[in-house]
């Protein structure tokens, strides 16, 4: 008991390091962009409707590495562990970079063939290095599908940035949820790194729903974060009662997910490309509906705390009940597709964009 105790104890610091860590920088981040004029634009397919500071990836990145850095001396890392925190700091580094140069370049960005080239590279890296999909044999097709999970989830949150506080929101509840289903399995990185981002996430929050301290995250922040989430959910124990409790990821990332995956099936169905921009996105079709932003945000964040339990609940379920429950859960996303999709947006949501 002691010892689950002290490891409780110290998810908690890690926890709360970066959220106050957080709420000093953003505010000054703030003060940093509108001072030298780095600004994001208003656009046809951007939302918001005056120049915002970007960089709250900045503060995040920042919280993050720091907490793991400081519990580094304070704790003694099981053999490994120090290993794979270097992994992800060193990826995230690189993935945080990416997104700033990006940010930097706006409104014209990097370009996403670019942003593709290093991401794939980084999660090349991270594959060859150790951190991947575990279950799934054999071991070419883990690597294969390791490096297409970290691309792909982290253009999952960079996708679903498109509202004040639903990607942060989204990305908090998720390290709670893989945080909760790790407990018990002791995977310590995981831990660590879930109590990290989920109090860094935390303290960007206020200034992001501010009207007077408004920053966004930026790509800088959104890819970080969903990177970060992909080697999370990738080193997390999950259940042994059915085969299906390692599909669990499925569940806590689903929102990020499907608004992913439902934009880019609207973008082809109209004969775009998915890598052009548009509003398509699942939360701007429930805002056509007369919902406030506030309500979205709220409603999402709701859904992906009942869709993180569902997670946990199907590690815990024999093999049946957890195919029924991802047949119920497939079938409401689908329902909810169909739905939302007969919502006419503008006649013309995609414009010309290097944004994937």
């Amino acid at each position: 008991m002691d010892a689950i105790t002290e490891n409780l104890r110290l998810y908690l610091i890690a926890f709360l390091i970066p959220l106050l860590v957080s709420l000093i920088v953003t505010p000054l981040i703030r003060k940093w962009s509108v001072k030298l004029g780095f600004l994001d634009t208003p656009s046809l397919i951007k939302t918001h409707k005056s120049p915002t500071p970007a960089f709250g990836g900045i503060s995040i990145a920042f919280s993050f590495a720091l907490a793991l850095i400081i519990m580094r001396f304070c704790t003694s890392f099981p053999t490994g562990t120090l290993r794979d925190l270097r992994i992800i700091l060193a990826g995230g580094g690189i993935i945080f970079l990416l997104g700033l140069f990006d940010d930097l370049k706006k409104p014209g960005g990097l370009g996403f063939k670019i942003k593709f080239i290093v991401q794939f590279l980084v999660a090349f890296f991270v594959a060859v290095s150790g951190i991947r999909i575990n279950f799934i044999e054999p071991q070419y097709l883990s690597f294969i599908l390791s490096v297409f999970w970290i691309v792909g989830i982290s253009n999952a949150l960079n996708i679903i940035d498109i509202m004040d506080g639903l990607c942060a929101s989204q990305v908090i509840i998720a390290c709670m949820g893989f945080l909760f289903i790790s407990l018990p399995s002791e995977s310590i990185y995981v831990n660590f790194a879930s109590c990290a981002l989920a109090g860094a996430a935390l303290g960007f929050i206020p200034c992001n729903f501010s009207k007077r301290h408004k920053i966004f995250l930026g790509d800088s922040g959104s890819l970080f974060c969903g990177f970060i989430l992909a080697l999370i959910a990738m080193g997390a124990k999950y259940s042994k009662v059915n085969p299906l409790g390692v599909y669990a990821p499925l569940f806590i990332l689903a929102i990020p997910l499907y608004d992913t995956i439902f934009v880019s099936i609207m973008r082809l169905k109209r004969g775009e490309s998915p890598f052009v921009g548009s509003r398509d996105h699942f939360a701007l079709r429930f805002e056509k509906l007369g919902f406030s932003r506030h309500r979205i945000v709220i409603l999402t964040l709701i859904a992906a705390a009942v869709l993180t339990a569902v997670a946990f609940l199907v590690t815990k379920v024999p093999l049946v009940w957890g195919i029924l429950i991802y047949f119920i859960v497939g079938g409401e996303f689908i329902i909810l597709s169909v739905i939302i999709s007969k919502i006419r947006m503008h006649d013309r949501t995609a414009v010309t964009s290097k944004q994937p």
